[in-house]
């Protein structure tokens, strides 16, 4: 009763409007009162969950995408992707879907894809004859491979809170993020052919070859992070501090377009950013603390064996739920309440929680293209100009490739672990 007490607690502040951490700080703080539990163990658990060495990742990749948005890479990235593909059915649609894919290596954020990207294609696609809630909806749809390819800041909150592996799941991201990819291009290309929608010339090998050889420094940072963790030179943190190296050398050095004053302005903007994702760490840590002393992880699972006791179902079942919940909770607010809860009951069930890790950020952030919540959807319309109906009704054919992406990474969890696997072994 107390636990449904204080999950209702934290239910009820939340729907008043109160930050996710405080919300969870109170109802940890009345579960302490009520359980007569020292109050010096909230501040014990908070300081625990945030002095670690994995989460130093968090800032280090937060920095590090900062300084690549500042280096002005999104033109760069739209030309190499036009080289590439600019000549499929669909054009600068299919030019949307990779240069996400790309861009999603340097911020690592759905909301910063969106944006960054957004107020690039979505003006160029309605000058081209694209409909305006069309060239949202594409915008939206392959904005949600960015918490999926390394680097991923959700991935490492995921697995700070869950206890898992933070390579593996840099690395599990990279084909779920192709296939997210890969589903859309096939989608596009279907409706654009069937709609009429405009292609480029194919480009010839030297102009791919120039579009690319501008286009590398973006195309580098996320093969730093991966090669770095894969050959073990690098932790991730390490890999995370390197990038942002990286980052200064271009910024300062090669493009000569970050001086003191926009290093400054990214310095604030990392530590803001940053302090507000370790704090609600930090309370989510104790609220998992409370929720795993009451065995609440295996009531779920009690309750999903007298359904199940098939672990595909269960993926399945809980595919579903958080679904239900990025309906109408942000993606990274739900992960940090969720993931500790339910990390439990998928290994009782054999589910290998590096698996999960990459389909619930997937699901979770699908939820963030979807109203009512659908921030994605929010920041594609403002920059569309368009009515908010009209994005939401463009953006139901692009639930299909989603959802298909969704099904074949429930289906074959190879695409998540094979390259973990190959790298670290199957019981790293």
């Amino acid at each position: 009763m107390l636990v449904l007490g204080i999950l209702l607690l934290m239910l009820i502040l939340l729907c008043t409007g109160m930050p996710l951490v405080f919300a969870m700080g109170a109802s940890s703080l009345v579960y302490m009162y009520f359980g007569d539990i020292n109050f010096a163990l909230l501040a014990q658990r908070m300081t625990t969950a945030v002095n670690s060495f994995v989460i130093l990742a968090i800032p280090f990749f937060y920095f590090a995408g900062e300084l690549m948005n500042a280096c002005k890479l999104t033109d760069r990235i739209v030309v190499m992707s036009k080289s590439l593909v600019g000549h499929i059915h669909g054009g600068l649609a299919q030019v949307n879907i990779v240069a996400s894919m790309i861009f999603a290596g340097l911020s690592g954020s759905a909301t910063a894809d969106t944006a960054a990207l957004g107020s690039v294609l979505i003006p160029a696609m309605k000058k081209e004859g694209y409909p305006a809630a069309f060239s949202a909806a594409v915008t939206v749809a392959s904005a949600t491979v960015g918490p999926i390819i390394p680097p991923s800041i959700a991935m490492i909150i995921y697995g700070a809170l869950a206890d898992v592996s933070i390579g593996r799941l840099l690395l599990a991201g990279i084909l779920p993020g192709v296939t997210i990819i890969i589903t859309q291009m096939i989608f596009t290309w279907f409706l654009a052919r069937k709609r009429g929608y405009p292609r480029y010339p194919r480009a010839s090998a030297k102009e791919v070859a120039v579009a690319v050889y501008k286009g590398s420094p973006a195309l580098m940072f996320p093969v730093i992070i991966v090669a770095g963790i894969m050959s073990g030179v690098f932790t991730p943190t390490e890999a995370a501090a390197v990038a942002v190296i990286y980052g200064l050398f271009l910024g300062m050095v090669a493009y000569r377009n970050v001086g003191l004053k926009e290093f400054w302005r990214t310095l604030l903007s990392v530590v803001s950013g940053s302090v507000r994702i370790l704090i609600i760490i930090a309370a989510a840590s104790c609220f998992s603390w409370i929720m795993l002393r009451e065995q609440v992880p295996q009531a779920i699972a009690s309750v999903l064996f007298a359904v199940t006791d098939n672990p595909l179902i269960v993926l399945f079942l809980l595919s579903g739920f958080l679904l239900l919940v990025g309906l109408f909770m942000v993606a990274s607010s739900a992960e940090v309440v969720l993931a500790p809860l339910l990390v439990p009951v998928v290994i009782e069930f054999g589910i290998d929680p590096v698996h999960f890790g990459v389909l619930m950020v997937f699901v979770l952030i699908v939820g963030g293209g979807t109203p009512p919540v659908g921030v994605l959807l929010f920041i594609a319309q403002d920059i569309a100009e368009v009515p908010f109906a009209d994005v939401v009704k463009a953006m139901i054919p692009y639930y299909i490739p989603l959802a298909i992406a969704i099904v074949l990474i429930i289906l074959f969890p190879q695409i998540s672990l094979w390259i973990p696997n190959m790298v670290f072994g199957t019981g790293g």
